[in-house]
């Protein structure tokens, strides 16, 4: 053979290795790519072993924003790549439109797929709330979790889990359909009962704790004690009257409360504010000592007389023989509820948290009026009695027998 035919010989052998050698380009393969410039929002890569080109915008470069593409590239970087479709329908020199972020994004759906075989947790970022639930950031993938399923309660604002890190169960997977359902429930759940636990062990009824106003409702205010919520129902919450717990406690607000009952079967806690607080009835032989003279409010009257309020939590029975120096038929003839009268005091029982109170005693008596009982009152005859807050059976009738 002629050196002029071995020399075209081989020159068409290099040729069909050089065609050889190119690979057809599909869509969904994974190529390789060398950068061979930077354009203002996309990078042009030669494809290895094919002899075109591909392009990669800006946004499939990463799943984190990007400021400027020469911060994370330059001419000369390889790069593994995904073909996603074609630009053009010149396919023997025409473009791919490529993606590095969804390459990396079929690695973690596998990841997260293997965790939900596994029936392993995820770490995610909330990203943003929208109407239903949580979107959140697992490495790049989107996932969404329902509102019914961030918390073992409902939760009425969601904005305040934006930007945070959460453990998270895997509900639902398809990679194929980008979606990826997940939950925090049973987690919180979990944890809850572990802190439940805890509290119970190292808890005692009588003692006495700080925690946080967690929830206000009607009935009373919840109270964190770390991870696990005591009751303090309204009529725990102080010794004056209040009609709603939103009066005097706000959510966040550190108190002090006592343990009253633990039910570690329903997990339940009963607590107490005012019980850490000075009671109503306490020194009270020194804020009212006998013959001192109090403004009150009448709460209630009953047939035998009138119960007045002189300090918060703090009442007193004016007896009727003690609300006028006229013959009266029942307390409701001269006294109504929510009416404001000066008393006096007759007796105290701090024992008893009993008050003996009289409206006559400072009024000026009538001429030609009868004492309706006995000038020297032993404080007996004003105990509180057992029942309407109150009085013994001589309290109730006084001493008009005497007459």
């Amino acid at each position: 053979m002629s050196d002029a035919n071995l020399n075209e010989t081989q020159s068409s052998e290099a040729m069909a290795a050089a065609l050889n050698s190119v690979h057809e380009v599909k869509i969904g393969d994974v190529v390789q790519g060398e950068v061979l410039a930077i354009e203002d929002r996309q990078v042009i890569v030669g494809i290895q072993g094919t002899g075109v080109e591909g392009v990669v915008p800006q946004k499939e470069l990463s799943s984190q924003p990007i400021d400027q593409l020469s911060d994370i590239v330059k001419v000369g970087d390889e790069m593994a790549l995904v073909v996603i479709s074609t630009i053009g329908n010149d396919k023997e020199n025409g473009s791919y439109l490529l993606s590095k972020r969804r390459l990396e994004a079929r690695k973690i759906w596998a990841e997260i797929e293997a965790k939900f075989t596994n029936q392993e947790t995820v770490t995610a970022t909330v990203s943003s709330v929208v109407k239903g639930g949580l979107v959140v950031d697992v490495e790049g993938v989107r996932g969404f979790v329902p509102a019914s399923m961030i918390s073992d309660r409902f939760v009425r604002n969601l904005d305040g889990y934006k930007g945070q890190e959460m453990t998270l169960q895997i509900i639902e997977i398809e990679p194929s359909e980008n979606r990826l359902i997940l939950s925090r429930k049973a987690l919180v759940e979990q944890e809850r009962k572990a802190q439940l636990q805890a509290v119970f062990e190292k808890l005692l009824p009588g003692d006495i704790i700080e925690g946080e106003v967690a929830r206000l409702t009607n009935f009373g205010a919840f109270i964190d004690l770390g991870g696990v919520d005591g009751l303090v129902h309204v009529s725990e919450i102080s010794y004056d009257h209040i009609k709603q717990p939103a009066d005097v406690l706000t959510v966040g607000e550190t108190v002090k409360v006592k343990v009253l009952a633990l039910d570690q079967e329903k997990g339940r806690i009963s607590l107490s504010i005012k019980d850490t607080q000075p009671g109503p009835w306490d020194e009270i032989a020194e804020k009212a000592p006998v013959g001192s003279v109090l403004e009150g409010v009448v709460k209630r009257l009953t047939t035998f007389g009138a119960f007045v309020e002189v300090f918060p939590g703090v009442e007193g029975l004016v007896h009727i023989s003690q609300i006028s120096h006229q013959h009266i038929a029942t307390p409701n003839d001269v006294l109504e509820e929510g009416q404001t009268v000066q008393v006096k005091v007759l007796n105290v029982d701090p024992d008893q948290q009993r008050l003996g109170l009289s409206i006559k005693a400072l009024q000026e008596k009538p001429a030609g009026a009868k004492d309706s009982e006995p000038k020297d009152v032993a404080p007996s005859d004003y105990q509180m009695p057992e029942e309407e807050s109150g009085f013994s059976i001589g309290d109730l009738i006084g001493k008009s027998l005497d007459k």
